[in-house]
């Protein structure tokens, strides 16, 4: 269910930290899922609530078959950031913010994601999400990360390079990957 890119993202995160950063990944590929955009917003809406009421159970009444849910157990001090991606797509799809609100979430996710991994400057992590919520906008990395929030750096530094007006190649974007993996910039 991951791209290639998350796997080798996630493979630059501190061991104890890539159960958090493959769930936060995996949630957001079955939320977009069961927000695309070629579906009614009535079923958008049942099946984004559905996200909703699990994630304010506690994990232990959760259903056993479902991966995504069994993959959160890692997050259970943090549903409430969940709660917000869910929120996110749902203003995304069915509202009119542009989705304003779910890079608000997403933010939030990464400084959850943070605290799960145990990192002390969430200044840091907010800002770096941050930076890749508005990529155009972003200055270059200037602090490294934790190794627990590598992945984020890697996604920002990708993200940046979508925006130059010089194309990228995979070669490039896969170097680019390695550095910021190995130096956290």
């Amino acid at each position: 269910m991951l791209t290639p890119v998350e796997r080798l993202a996630i493979a630059y995160a501190s061991f104890s930290a890539r159960p958090a950063w493959e769930a936060l990944l995996f949630f957001h590929h079955r939320l977009a899922e069961a927000a695309r955009p070629d579906r009614d917003p009535l079923m958008i809406q049942l099946r984004l609530s559905w996200w909703r009421d699990r994630l304010s159970e506690p994990a232990g009444a959760w259903p056993k078959g479902e991966p995504v849910l069994a993959a959160l157990g890692a997050w259970t001090a943090e549903t409430g950031a969940l709660c917000g991606l869910v929120d996110g797509w749902e203003a995304r799809i069915v509202g009119e913010d542009g989705g304003a609100e779910l890079a608000r979430a997403e933010i939030e996710a990464y400084v959850a994601l943070a605290r799960i991994g145990g990192v002390q400057n969430l200044d840091l992590i907010r800002s770096e999400a941050t930076a890749l919520a508005h990529p155009s906008s972003a200055a270059p990395p200037i602090s490294r990360l934790p190794k627990a929030m590598r992945p984020l750096s890697i996604f920002r530094v990708l993200a940046m390079r979508e925006q130059q007006t010089k194309a990228t190649s995979p070669l490039s974007d896969f170097a680019a990957i390695v550095r910021v993996g190995l130096f956290g910039r």
